[in-house]
């Protein structure tokens, strides 16, 4: 190597020497054989889907171990605690047998050794000739490029019912562990920390260095603070009921799969339980969603009629609409984030959104009816901060299913070719009527529907004025302006950067893939023959037509090697190329420079910027996937840039995983400062540094299904330690147990390595459900 030259005498991971080991085998399997039979028990298991389970149960039964200990007998269970530590624990033993039971199978043991056959003779393979390149194909094979379809094995895998493999994720892992266990974990840990404010600081329902008003109070002498422990009381239950209603619904799955099999043969990708009828999958799904209701609700009486008190935190009126809703969270999530979600996911996000539907329900329950609610039963204290939370986030998806028939004929038009319409000239009219008409309707939603609903609940106050007299009243008059002008110059810098980064990626693929020109070009603008003069035939696009895109001028179009020249001769050959990787570590980067100020100064004005934050993005995801004109196109090409294999899906939900991990922490309202940092932490320095260490320098591989390596989670566990710790040193921070944070981190960073699921989603809550059971 001494005579290359530098460059090429640097170490490589595709050296023969570097190659990266594997800490773990692929899989784990054995088998049992049965006593006086020939038949056993096969048990194959990836290892990483094992980790993932172990470390998720270990951390809910050590949780519980704080509401009741394990030498606690069964004649003793006579506070909630007990029984709701035996409810949880209840939860875990089902989780282990269903996981124990999805990967075994019966089979006969063999007696002998099969002899092993030779190979048979392989054609003759022409040499390979090189690829034309065909930009849209080598885009899908780089999103899903670290995930080899055809070595997945999902004979293990988990569905709702009435659904198919292709209506999830591309995953190695259903996430069933995630969905099942994750969701109690952080009911438990809530209650935890309400139950430790309660014996430190009784009485006292304000955090300490929160600016904003009491909590609302009922004149029937409950306490914000008692109400907010009864209220996550009832959370933990909500918890438990939503893992065994996930849990009945897939296990009714597959029992219709496996009698459907016996009868019938489907291909790749369907299952013979289904039918193929949109309409009957939806019935179907009515039908045992109603009778899987009725079925738990009942259940639910009989442990209330035999003095059980599992599940009777909750009242009726949460028991019935949490047994309807959450199902139909289910379907509705597959339905409209077609392929964006695995089982866990789904799971865990339909689970916080229950949640803030019943605090929904119960604030404007407690408004209508004061005197007979015997408290306020939401799961935060039920102060402005909550009340703006959910008219933003609450209001942003109502709006949404309000005006959703000027959603679908935008997208529908959009997406139609002119030739095949009957007027091809009214196709521009039309999306810009669709879109007058959702963006009349949005403002009339808000200022009707959300603004008289937050009107009512602040006390007949006026929702803007409130929250322009709160943008003045910080601990200094010009801090929180000083905040949002700070946000608001990261987030045009950010845009303006990544909008010239947009363009010189596209630019330099079209002057590194010869004959990629025309489908480059054709991607980004679509042939109008109201705006082009083109003729009908070549107004067929893959794409949702857009007559206009700010910033990019459409030059002509006689040759692709003449558009390519004009697009190259106008970049700006000074702006960098970045990966794929780089660019979205980008964004966790920005999510440090942005909030951790914010978090340290005023957590209070951060936790309801976090929700506008929230309700913003839901609305520019309406005009991205339904193709609301003026702004569809543009917002879509930028969003496309950063998007990889987890975003295969109709919609793109990086950006709300990054941005609900990062406000997780604040939104959970612990009195604790360190643990509002979480979430920032957690993606923005560890998930960083473990992505951009392990792709560098790791060459131990956790196991060959993932390139996930030891490096990149060391990378991780000093990176936030470190961080947690400068935190303190700079005063941004209270005094805290190094060694429990460290243990909590070394969990979290385990997760991060062996889990397959969206880790901007799950990871923070797990790492601040584990720094509030460490008892950091």
């Amino acid at each position: 190597m001494r005579h290359l030259s530098p460059a090429s005498s640097r170490p490589s991971r595709r050296h023969p020497l570097l190659i990266p080991i594997s800490l773990l085998p692929a899989t784990i399997a054995f088998r049992l054989p049965f006593p006086f039979t020939r038949h056993g028990c096969h048990f194959a298991v990836d290892t990483r889907k094992l980790g993932e389970f172990l470390v998720l149960i270990s951390s809910l039964l050590y949780a519980t171990s704080y509401l009741s200990p394990l030498d606690t007998h069964v004649s003793n269970f006579l506070t909630i605690d007990d029984w709701q530590a035996f409810e949880l624990r209840i939860i875990a033993s089902l989780s282990t047998l269903y996981f124990i039971w999805a990967h075994s199978a019966f089979a006969d043991v063999p007696t002998t050794v099969p002899k092993k056959e030779s190979p048979a003779p392989q054609p003759a393979v022409t040499p390979n000739r090189p690829a034309s390149p065909r930009h849209f194909e080598s885009k899908d094979a780089m999103r899903k490029a670290s995930i080899a379809l055809n070595t997945v094995d999902k004979s293990g895998f988990g569905y709702i019912w009435m659904s198919v493999p292709k209506n999830y994720r591309e995953s190695r892992d259903d996430g069933m562990a995630t969905g099942l266990l994750l969701g109690p974990l952080i009911a438990t840990c809530v209650l935890i920390s309400a139950t430790r404010r309660a014996t430190t600081s009784p009485g006292t329902a304000l955090l300490s260095n929160w600016l904003i008003e009491p909590p609302l109070q009922l004149r029937n002498g409950v306490d914000a603070f008692s109400a907010l422990v009864s209220s996550r009381r009832a959370l933990v239950d909500l918890s438990t009921f939503c893992s065994v209603m996930l849990l009945s619904n897939v296990c009714a799955s597959w029992w219709a799969e496996r009698r459907a099999k016996k009868v019938a043969n489907k291909p790749e990708g369907e299952r013979a339980s289904v039918p193929r009828s949109e309409a009957r999958r939806f019935i179907y799904y009515v039908v045992f969603t109603l009778g899987a209701s009725i079925g738990l609700l009942c259940l639910r009486g009989y442990l209330r009629h035999k003095d059980v008190a599992i599940w009777q935190s909750m009242n009726h009126f949460e028991a019935v609409l949490a047994s309807v809703f959450y199902p139909f969270t289910l379907y509705a999530g597959l339905r409209l984030a077609h392929r964006g979600f695995t089982v866990g996911e789904l799971g865990l996000v339909c689970f916080g959104g229950t949640a803030i539907c019943l605090e929904f329900l119960h604030l404007t329950i407690a408004k209508m009816w004061p005197v007979t609610t015997p408290f306020i039963r939401t799961y935060r204290l039920p102060n402005p901060l909550l009340i703006f939370q959910i008219a933003l986030i609450v209001g942003s998806f109502l709006t949404g299913f309000l005006l959703s028939p000027f959603l679908v004929l935008s997208r529908n038009t959009a997406q139609r070719p002119a030739y095949r319409m009957r007027f091809p000239q009214e196709k521009l009219r039309s999306r810009k009527y669709y879109a007058l008409g959702f963006y009349a309707g949005s403002v009339f939603c808000i200022g009707v529907f959300i603004g008289l609903w937050t009107r009512w609940c602040l006390g007949s106050r006026d929702p803007w004025l409130w929250t322009i007299f709160y943008i003045t009243e910080g601990k200094k008059k010009w801090s929180r302006p000083a905040l949002l002008s700070y946000w608001a110059l990261l987030g045009c810098i950010s845009v303006a950067g990544w909008g010239r980064q947009v363009a010189r990626s596209r630019r330099f693929r079209l002057r590194n893939q010869p004959g990629a020109a025309d489908l480059d070009v054709a991607s980004m603008f679509s042939f109008n023959t109201e705006s082009t003069g083109g003729s009908a035939q070549n107004s067929n696009s893959l794409v949702p037509s857009f007559p206009t895109l700010p910033n990019i001028t459409m030059p002509s179009l006689p040759t692709g090697s003449n558009v390519a020249t004009e697009l190259l001769d106008a970049a700006d050959k000074q702006i960098p190329t970045l990966g794929l990787n780089a660019r979205r570590k980008f964004f966790h980067a920005l999510a440090v420079v942005m909030f951790v100020p914010g978090i340290a100064i005023d957590p209070a004005f951060t936790h309801l910027s976090f929700s506008a934050a929230f309700a913003f993005f839901t609305f520019v995801e309406y005009v991205r996937y339904f193709a609301v004109y003026p702004f569809g196109a543009a917002i879509h090409i930028f969003m496309n840039e950063f998007l990889d294999h987890r975003d295969g899906g109709t919609a793109i939900l990086s950006h709300f995983y990054l941005l609900t991990g990062c406000a997780g922490s604040v939104w959970l309202e612990d009195p604790s400062p360190i643990l509002l940092y979480t979430g920032v932490l957690t993606l923005g320095v560890g998930d960083a540094a473990a992505s951009l260490i392990g792709r560098k320098f790791g060459l131990r591989k956790w196991s060959p299904t993932t390139n996930k390596t030891v490096e990149g989670t060391l990378a991780f566990i000093v990176s936030v330690s470190v961080s947690a710790l400068l935190l303190r040193l700079c005063g941004l921070s209270s005094s805290f147990s190094s060694l429990r944070y460290l243990l909590a981190v070394v969990f979290g960073g385990l997760l991060e390595a062996l889990s397959d699921q969206n880790d901007n989603l799950t990871l923070p809550l797990y790492m601040w459900s584990m720094l509030v059971a460490f008892g950091v």
